[in-house]
């Protein structure tokens, strides 16, 4: 991460009121714990890749495998942010799996330049391109397009996976997809630099030669059609290297930019031009000098609950989230359950939107009665309120963050009568016709209309992130599963069939398993509904490397919202 962890800001310092010795401290602690050891420890798994022997035969090629590659690409000491590393995940089991989707995708710093980095993962099916590897590729591209990033392409593929053609060839983000984006990031002026370190072959030759620059190793392959394929079209008999090598595309075909030797020579060439790039225009986000949240950021494990019944200040996490604990709270009085306020991050100005789960005493509106409003739901002056910081920030171009935890919003009569559906109506235009970059992090639930409130997948957050605790759908497993649990017994007693309560508490259990393995992050990250799972002490530097990256696109159109139900 870029930005000196230093320096004072202007700003109203949250005051933690939490005892880190407390029993509940350390029993949330360990939860989280626990449950990011689990997750780092998969990670750990998938980073293998296509595992040891296909690792041992890359290197009998006299190749680099793509981590490794990566590894010495990037500026040394810095860091490589994974996106999108869980992508296929427990997908494709009938083929062996794709770890990773057989495809390598982070933003990292090259020659002190933040860049998109995309690397085939020879080791899992020589590199061929599942169903989600495109999808995962033009996630890629689409957050470059989006915030103008130079991107460079580590190219080691056999292709398109022919058993699976079907769901890889022909829509709208399937392969095809990679190649329009490259034409339209060219014709944007977005860098794209290209390195064939193995095959290329089939429609995937499209890729490199629509970038900007080309390089190609010695014993690599670019073709249309490889030695087998033309023989078999047309009768002609003719080496790979011949055909399409490193030599043949430098001397006859003209088709390359430079031939290295190896891939350490490749790498340090991607370098060097990278380091030629001229510079994006000034952000124009404001930032100044970054500080360190007064806070440890590893107190989040303690102070965040994961368990849907319990109460916690979304204030403290945010404590130790933003420089030097310093958060502007809009209009903290009113609309309790949604907090909203001005801070910074790595020195960044931001606005914050995030559902606090505590609840709150507040007089009714109309009657003046004292009610109770539960933390993690939008009511409707939580839904005015953030509505209207949105437009705010939109106004003075501070991009938004988005923190989850929310259950949806309130139902019944009182909620109905307050006009809930068009509060929410005009929360959710403000966040869809935001021009500010957006950026979401789902700390715990994410249900229904909630998440889309609070700028879910749908609504184009640049980027994404999950925590370990977070939980991902329409509802609750517990709602879910006595709903379809009801749907299920009413469709057995149609057919003469009755089940005793026994019966009726297995479906139960059954159905809840199955929903609460679908809420699971993991679920979500393998088909790319979020662009990673990220440890909440490391939130922070998430968010500054994701700001960063949208400081570099200085295009902000016009804000419109449209009608508003006011």
């Amino acid at each position: 991460m870029s930005g000196t962890e230093s320096g004072t800001t202007a700003g109203t310092a949250i005051e933690s009121r939490v005892d880190s010795k407390s029993a509940a401290f350390q029993k949330s602690s360990r939860v989280m714990v626990d449950r990011l050891t689990e997750i780092k420890n998969q990670e750990e798994q998938i980073r293998q890749g296509g595992g040891a022997k296909a690792i041992e035969s890359q290197h009998n090629k006299g190749r680099l495998t793509a981590r490794e590659r990566i590894a010495k690409l990037i500026d040394p000491k810095s860091q490589f942010f994974e996106l999108g590393l869980y992508a296929a995940h427990e997908m494709y089991e009938e083929w062996g799996g794709a770890p990773a989707a057989g495809t390598i995708t982070g933003l990292a710093r090259v020659s002190g330049r933040q860049v998109m980095i995309v690397a085939n993962d020879a080791t899992v099916k020589a590199g061929a391109f599942f169903p989600m590897t495109a999808k995962k590729v033009i996630r890629a591209q689409n957050i470059s397009i989006e915030n103008r990033i130079p991107t460079i392409y580590l190219v080691d593929s056999a292709g398109v996976f022919l058993p699976l053609q079907e769901d890889v060839f022909p829509d709208t983000d399937d392969f095809g997809r990679v190649f329009r984006n490259n034409a339209v990031m060219s014709a944007m002026g977005i860098p794209q630099i290209t390195a064939i370190m193995g095959m290329c072959v089939a429609g995937g030759a499209y890729l490199p030669v629509m970038c900007d620059h080309i390089l190609m190793t010695e014993g690599s392959g670019l073709f249309l059609a490889g030695p087998a394929l033309v023989q078999a079209a047309i009768g002609q008999k003719t080496s790979a290297e011949e055909l399409g090598g490193a030599q043949m595309h430098a001397q006859i075909s003209g088709t390359i930019d430079f031939r290295e030797p190896d891939d350490a020579a490749c790498l340090k060439r991607i370098r060097a031009l990278v380091d030629k790039i001229g510079h994006a225009p000034s952000p124009r986000f404001d930032r100044k000098e970054s500080e360190m949240p007064a806070h440890p950021p590893e107190e989040i494990y303690g102070v965040f609950s994961s368990d849907p019944s319990k109460q916690y200040d979304m204030r403290e996490v945010i404590a130790r989230i933003v420089d030097g604990s310093k958060f502007e709270e809009y209009r903290p009085e009113y609309g309790q359950t949604l907090l909203c306020g001005y801070a910074r991050i790595g020195g960044w100005a931001v606005g914050i939107v995030a559902n606090q789960k505590k609840h709150v005493t507040v007089l009714a509106p109309g009657t003046g009665e004292k009610r109770t409003e539960f933390g993690g739901v939008i009511y409707t002056e939580s839904a005015d309120k953030a509505a209207r910081f949105i437009l705010d920030c939109n106004q003075h171009l501070i991009p938004l963050i988005f923190l989850h935890d929310v259950n949806g919003f309130m139902v019944g009569k009182e909620a109905e009568w307050s006009g809930i559906i068009r509060a929410g109506a005009k929360m959710v235009n403000a966040v869809a016709n935001s021009v500010v970059p957006k950026i979401a992090v789902i700390c715990g639930g994410s249900f229904g209309a909630g998440h889309y409130a609070m700028c879910g997948k749908a609504y184009d957050p640049r980027f994404i992130f999950a925590w370990p605790t977070a939980r991902y759908a329409v509802m609750s497993g517990d709602s879910a599963a006595g709903t379809l649990v009801e749907i299920k017994i009413k469709q057995l007693e149609r057919a003469g069939k009755k089940l005793s309560d026994a019966d009726k508490k297995e479906l139960h259990e059954s159905i809840r398993a199955t929903y609460e393995h679908q809420t699971d992050p993991r679920y979500a990250a393998a088909r790319l509904w979020v662009d990673a799972i990220i440890d909440p002490a490391h939130t922070r530097e998430a968010l500054i490397e994701s700001l960063e990256a949208a400081a570099l696109n200085p295009d902000v159109r016009e804000f419109k919202t449209g009608v508003l139900q006011t």
